[in-house]
């Protein structure tokens, strides 16, 4: 929500596209990791959710450069976000290295 609220102030000529592009990417890190959540029974589609979630992550990290590098952000608000990325993508990580933690066993399967 912190980008799309620091998107508003973008120029208009960028609304279709590093705007939605960062709106997007970053909107997209919490819809995968949704799916990925209810997908824990099988751990293929788990990890593939996860890893297109770390994607997006990473995806939100190389707009925000470029938000500053356009002068549409000051360095250090783009700074916060980043590291913020950074340790989204690290938990992602972990996750994706050691999914059985999270994946579901064959008993629990049916409850949620």
């Amino acid at each position: 929500m912190q980008i799309f609220t620091l998107t508003k102030s973008f120029p208009k000529d960028e609304i279709y596209s590093l705007t939605d592009q960062i709106r997007r990417s970053s909107r997209s890190v919490c819809a995968n990791l949704a799916e990925a959540w209810r997908k824990r029974r099988y751990e293929g589609a788990f990890l593939a959710k996860l890893s297109d979630s770390e994607s997006e992550a990473a995806e939100t990290q190389v707009w925000l450069e470029f938000s500053v590098k356009c002068g549409y952000l000051e360095r250090e608000q783009a700074a916060v976000l980043y590291r913020q990325y950074d340790e989204i993508i690290s938990t992602l990580v972990g996750m994706i290295c050691h999914p059985e933690t999270w994946i579901l066993s064959g008993k629990h399967k049916g409850q949620l």
